[in-house]
């Protein structure tokens, strides 16, 4: 008998309910406990969420002692309970941690940092260009801030969709960081104060209270406050006053 038929008749001998590949692929994250032998696209997305909480775990929609190890090291730092298996109740947890950017593996990353007199630079259209030396990720949030250049500010804008006719603080915010593919959804200011890592990055910092937010990327800032406000996202070479603002980065730049 093949080894996957011998697998399915003593799981179900043991009384186990063995779902069909059709069954597994439609299960959403979070929808079921997962744990060794589970497979299917939620269990792709816990690996991707794995790896974007600092474990790096291969992606195959298998639910192997690999995967296994990775989720007892992500238990280990994040919830009570350590077992090597996900319930509905850490996939909700996870999922948090993925939306605000929490890594919670990341021993003392070596930040890519620009190189003595490299920055960003601002085009007598307003737009911004990025140095050379930038990471990929710098230059795609640079590009994606080039992008709403220009929208008017609107209270709420970018919240309710990536495309918007305008934006707010934090809408813009988001749609930058997104752009770089270092944030899933759009955040509320408040919601930035806890968003990263702590302290100054070497290449995207956010800045944030519970009112206001803003990033300084490569070296320039882009707000929709300060000298700015009411006319929307911007770029400027001028800092503004940062008392009273959390200071946070993505971990690797």
């Amino acid at each position: 008998m093949p080894r996957s038929r011998t697998l399915v008749v003593g799981l179900a001998a043991l009384g186990l309910a063995v779902p069909s590949a059709a069954e597994a692929k439609r299960y959403s994250f979070g929808d079921r406990t997962l744990r060794e032998g589970s497979t299917g696209s939620d269990v792709r997305t816990l690996q991707r969420y794995l790896t974007q909480v600092g474990l790096r775990t291969e992606v195959d929609g298998q639910y192997g002692p690999h995967t296994s190890r990775r989720v007892r090291s992500w238990e280990r730092r994040s919830v009570r309970r350590v077992n090597g298996r996900l319930s509905r109740r850490e996939a909700r947890k996870m999922t948090s941690q993925v939306e605000r950017g929490v890594r919670v593996f990341e021993p003392a990353p070596q930040q890519s940092a620009p190189p003595a007199g490299e920055s960003a630079t601002l085009g007598p259209d307003g737009l911004a260009v990025a140095p050379a030396s930038a990471p990929q990720e710098v230059k795609d949030a640079i590009a994606a801030g080039n992008r709403i250049v220009g929208k008017p500010y609107k209270y709420g804008g970018g919240h309710g969709r990536w495309e918007d006719s305008g934006y707010d603080c934090s809408g813009a915010m988001s749609y930058a960081l997104h752009g770089a593919g270092l944030l899933n959804r759009q955040l509320t200011s408040g919601d930035f104060m806890s968003w990263g890592r702590r302290g100054k990055g070497s290449w995207i910092t956010v800045y944030a209270n519970s009112g206001h937010g803003f990033l300084v990327i490569a070296g320039l800032r882009f707000d929709t406050g300060w000298n700015n406000a009411g006319k929307g996202p911007r770029w400027s070479e001028q800092m503004r006053p940062t008392d009273g603002y959390t200071v946070r980065h993505p971990g690797r730049f």
